[in-house]
């Protein structure tokens, strides 16, 4: 695909590996940028997804996973401590804390600024009230 390529929503989600509905609440919301066909249907340009994208070396395949539930955000905060890792992440408007392994924060080489995905793998989920 070239730089002009002109996606679909659903191949742009797809690319993403996110769904069609989520990407379309990015579209309303103004977060992804878009074209307007002539008939008022939206189109993205692939250029468009890069800021959203992994980077190359995880697309390269060895690095696929499965999981779906994947939130791509900005690393605000890295702390060593020990055998473990506190790796806070910003997505959107929220903050997600991870504790991951003291080494795996080494090998991710991850500093405040890079792009990092959240994977969440849960078997429940708690809501509470504000």
């Amino acid at each position: 695909m070239t730089a002009s390529t002109l996606l679909t929503p659903r191949q742009a989600a797809a690319k993403l590996g996110m769904s069609y509905p989520a990407l379309k609440h990015w579209i309303l919301a103004g977060r992804i940028r878009t074209v307007k066909t002539p008939g008022g249907h939206h189109r993205i340009p692939l250029e468009a997804l890069e800021e959203f994208l992994p980077t190359a070396q995880a697309r390269s395949g060895s690095s696929r996973i499965s999981g779906r539930n994947q939130l791509l955000g900005t690393v605000t905060e890295i702390l060593i401590e020990g055998l473990l890792a506190k790796v806070v992440l910003s997505i959107g408007s929220q903050r997600v804390t991870a504790i991951i392994t003291a080494d795996a924060a080494r090998e991710l080489a991850l500093k405040p600024g890079d792009q990092a995905l959240a994977l969440i793998k849960a078997t429940e989920v708690m809501i509470g009230r504000p």
